[in-house]
């Protein structure tokens, strides 16, 4: 049987990749809007 310390543990360690999960999704969406309100990456740039 599985003790209280490996469940919290295994708790602990999904929360964790979850919380890194949704942190990476934030960025990407963040990324993907600036390069969509500034128009792309070499528009701006002449040539």
């Amino acid at each position: 049987m599985m003790n209280s310390d490996l469940i919290k543990s295994i708790e602990l360690m999904g929360q964790g990749m979850a919380a890194i999960f949704v942190v990476i999704i934030v960025i990407y969406f963040a990324v993907h809007l600036i390069l969509r309100l500034t128009g792309g990456r070499n528009k701006e740039q002449a040539g």
